[in-house]
């Protein structure tokens, strides 16, 4: 394991070798915690992973409730370690299970904020990793964004907030799974790699059930044609506290 900083007070524990957190988690959180509703008291990360976006956002927003879900068995367990580390059990509570199935029969309070972080490849589209938990962070094994968004909607507080990452190649794939979800898109980030980068590397969604203004499109470019990085890459590090 490598300890790596997530925030300027948080550390995560991740394997050297296996699944990491990621720009992905770092965006996503970034999008859910920049805008967020004042009345905020309960939040859900679906596919939580080893907590890397759920430790983000309980970083700066210190008085919700955290709830995470993971099926992996050695992701979670890694979550629940650096839940432990950064003292936020009190907090926070972890359910091992496929989200689709936990979301159906969810026993507590609905989530004003969700998080996702969804893997982009589709079964049949790459080669599966030996490594099962690194096979889980990319291929679609127990769903896709579409999926995430349908648990989402079953948890969601009538005037709460869904923030997901998707593959920024196919919109219409958010698009759609909102639609049939019952949510509405109200914001789109294209994150793109560098400035001349003709495709973005992915696209961070926030979406709620009441439809309202015109969607707001914007674009976040990671590093400039030199390769230095953005005044816009380092504000998003330096919201979690953390510099360059």
């Amino acid at each position: 394991l490598t300890h790596d900083a997530i925030t300027a007070d948080f550390r995560i524990a991740q394997r050297k070798r296996g699944h990491r957190y990621s720009l992905d988690d770092v965006a996503t959180a970034y999008q859910a915690t920049e805008a967020t509703p004042g009345d905020v008291s309960h939040y859900l990360d679906l596919g939580c992973g080893i907590g890397s976006v759920l430790l983000m956002v309980a970083w700066r927003l210190p008085s919700l409730k955290l709830f995470g879900v993971e099926a992996q068995p050695e992701s979670i367990a890694l979550a629940r370690r650096n839940v432990a580390h950064n003292a936020l059990t009190a907090r926070a509570e972890l359910i091992a299970g496929d989200l689709r199935e936990v979301t159906e029969r969810w026993p507590h309070h609905k989530c004003q904020l969700i998080t996702g972080t969804p893997p982009y490849l589709p079964l049949g589209t790459a080669l599966a990793s030996p490594d099962p938990q690194r096979a889980a962070a990319r291929l679609e094994l127990r769903g896709g964004v579409e999926d995430y968004l349908a648990a989402a909607a079953r948890v969601l507080a009538p005037a709460g907030q869904v923030v997901v990452c998707s593959d920024g190649r196919k919109p219409e794939r958010v698009e759609i799974g909102a639609e049939r979800a019952g949510l509405v898109p109200r914001r789109r980030r294209d994150v793109y790699a560098r400035s001349d980068a003709a495709a973005p590397l992915f696209s961070v969604w926030t979406l709620g059930f009441d439809a309202g203004a015109e969607l707001e499109h914007v674009r976040l470019t990671i590093r400039d044609v030199d390769g230095c990085k953005t005044a816009d890459a380092k504000a998003m590090r330096a919201h979690f506290g953390l510099l360059g």
